[in-house]
């Protein structure tokens, strides 16, 4: 089968989890659906026949748009390499997809979580996140090599992905976009880290021989900045469930671990952060996107302006 030929020999230049995804993707929907058929008398109306029972059995319109994303390239590749004259999946009609809304916490809700937050073992990080806009998994995958207090940035290059054993478990993966990116956070991030630099130490001396992180100083340097009590590296779960634990207390129970992220952005937004700023921050590819993720804090942004305006033009 081509489908199976295209993940084995074409996807070698993708990250450990797109082609996982992609795998996962072909194995569920496409090989059950298309998989008896001729690559050579694939047609559109086929494809479109497919995609439309997907979402008559249930599947969200961007989960159909992400299997088209895969039977797309894996056709595409079929025309480069000359077993199709052009791409049957080029011409359908797709479903649209509803923007989600985001969620990011209101004022109240982040001074609520300061204050909620103090006393729980995973404190530093979730602040860290919410100050910084860091995905979960490139915090976890912070490292003390990564951090200059003398200048009071924050160099973020990799993420921590978390891998089944027999693909290595936790390994340290090339950020989303591959693209590293230095962040020069409020200095009350980097005295939360300096605290977290004494914390690890106390932690430290406190586990004893049941520390399995760095042994010296030297090692210190590169290695991870949130661990374990003893030593280890954070498990996504568990950071999840002590900020669901959190998020309940400030009235915010369905707020995710990503949302501190989202809360990040919209903070920066209001406070006069461009968007160009807010996109390095992030880490996004382009503004574009985060203008269309975040352009409804900019459209309230102009009325809020409009309104300043108004009132200047008034004491006139």
């Amino acid at each position: 089968r081509w489908v199976e030929i295209w993940l084995e020999e074409y996807t070698g230049d993708k990250k450990y989890l797109t082609v996982k995804h992609y795998k996962a993707q072909c194995k569920t929907h496409i090989v059950p659906n298309l998989g008896a058929v001729k690559l050579s008398e694939l047609t559109t109306p086929q494809i479109q026949a497919f995609y439309n029972k997907l979402q008559r059995g249930g599947l969200a319109p961007k989960s159909v748009r992400n299997v088209h994303g895969i039977l797309t390239k894996c056709l595409s590749t079929a025309v480069q390499v000359g077993y199709l004259r052009d791409n049957p999946a080029s011409r359908v009609t797709l479903p649209k997809v509803e923007k989600k809304e985001i969620c990011p916490l209101t004022d109240e809700q982040v001074k609520a979580f300061l204050e909620v937050s103090a006393e729980d073992d995973y404190e530093i990080i979730l602040k860290v996140i919410l100050f910084t806009g860091l995905r979960e998994a490139e915090a976890t995958g912070l490292t003390w090599d990564v951090i200059d207090f003398k200048a009071g940035t924050i160099k973020v290059c990799k993420q921590l992905q978390k891998r089944p054993l027999k693909d290595g478990g936790f390994t340290f993966a090339p950020l989303k976009n591959n693209k590293t990116r230095i962040l020069r956070p409020a200095p009350f991030v980097m005295s939360l880290l300096e605290r977290r630099k004494q914390e690890q130490i106390t932690q430290k001396l406190k586990a004893g021989p049941l520390w399995q992180g760095w042994a010296s100083p030297e090692e210190q340097k590169t290695a991870l900045v949130f661990t374990t009590a003893t030593g280890g590296n954070l498990h996504p779960q568990t950071v999840y469930e002590h900020y669901k634990k959190l998020a309940k207390k400030i009235g915010a129970p369905e707020s995710r671990v990503h949302d501190l992220r989202h809360t990040f952005a919209v903070l920066s937004l209001q406070n006069g952060d461009s968007v160009k700023t807010v996109q390095g921050n992030l880490g996004h590819a382009t503004a574009a996107f985060t203008l269309d993720v975040y352009g409804h804090v900019s459209e309230k942004m102009k009325e809020d302006s409009a309104q300043r305006m108004e009132k200047y033009i008034s004491n006139l």
